[in-house]
């Protein structure tokens, strides 16, 4: 099977916990990490105020056998931050705005799919996967510091293309069918095998996600999926990424979301394109608890196409 699979994720506005916070509210209040060191104020200055990911997914997989599937997946990522700036050392003047920007091949996954169970209508799988760390992780841009300047830097974590280390991705997936009903169920991580060139680890990632799909012919299907995230805060630094600003802060990486989503599956049973699957599945968080401040997640899309042969 070839597959590609496009991915979206806008974010807007900021988060401390559950709750919103203003960019006022967080230069006002929450401390800089990195207060003591030459230049740097007590608090933050800049705030993140938008974010936009897009990831292009590029798979393909072989079974050698009924038993195992092998696939490997390479992405290429785009990823865009507006900060607004505040002036000095503090208060709450608005100094000015800016974007920053990062586009590249991110890290690449091979994965096993092993067939535990299969009775026909229930299907248990294990997911033997690692994540091989061929994204950047020194990406650069330029910045509007609070002192006026424009200069160019090492852009902070959630710029950054790939995690630097290689990661066991372990995981499980079942899934059952009764007439034209489906249901499953998945249990996924990312633990990352010790630091990175840059000396810092990303925190470990656990992810669990239920569904139900209905089949509306042989080529129609839709589905409701609720997926739980918990996302660890980085584990050491890179000396190169410092700045009063939330994303250079080692602390404010992690926190807890659950996502829940729609979708819909076309699979062309006849003309040019058949044996060809489409799908689009969108949605939205229905619970955020972030290690703030962190921008919150508002939209999510995923489309893509397959095709087996």
């Amino acid at each position: 099977m070839f597959s590609y699979r496009y991915m979206d994720m806008d974010m807007e506005g900021n988060r401390i916990g559950t709750n919103s916070a203003s960019p006022r509210q967080i230069v006002s209040t929450i401390p800089n990490q990195f207060s003591g060191t030459s230049g740097q104020p007590p608090t933050l200055r800049v705030v993140p105020t938008s974010m936009r990911m897009e990831m292009h997914m590029f798979g393909a997989m072989y079974a050698p056998t009924d038993d195992i599937t092998l696939m490997i997946m390479g992405t290429y990522n785009e990823r865009e931050m507006d900060h607004v700036t505040f002036q000095g050392a503090q208060g709450t003047t608005v100094l000015g705005n800016f974007t920053t920007r990062s586009s590249g091949f991110g890290d690449t996954k091979v994965t096993g799919l092993i067939r535990l169970y299969d009775d026909g209508k229930h299907k248990l799988h294990l997911n033997a996967g690692v994540s091989i760390p061929t994204g950047s992780i020194t990406e650069n841009d330029r910045i509007l510091t609070p002192m006026g300047a424009t200069t160019t830097v090492r852009l902070p974590y959630p710029m950054q293309l790939g995690s630097g280390t290689w990661d066991l991705e372990p995981g499980i997936t079942y899934n059952g069918f009764s007439s034209n009903w489906g249901w499953g169920a998945q249990a996924r991580s990312s633990l990352r095998l010790g630091d990175n060139s840059e000396n810092y680890s990303l925190g470990d990632r656990y992810e669990v996600s239920a569904w139900f799909a209905y089949l509306f012919s042989d080529s129609v299907s839709t589905s409701l999926r609720i997926k739980g995230t918990t996302q660890g805060n980085i584990d050491g630094r890179d000396a190169q990424i410092i700045g009063p600003v939330q994303t250079a802060q080692t602390e404010f990486q992690g926190g807890d979301r659950v996502d829940l989503l729609g979708g819909i599956n076309l699979l062309v049973t006849s003309g040019l394109f058949k044996g060809h699957r489409f799908a689009l599945e969108t949605g939205f968080p229905i619970h955020q608890d972030l290690h703030g401040p962190q921008l919150e997640t508002d939209f999510l899309l995923t489309a893509g196409w397959q095709k087996i042969f």
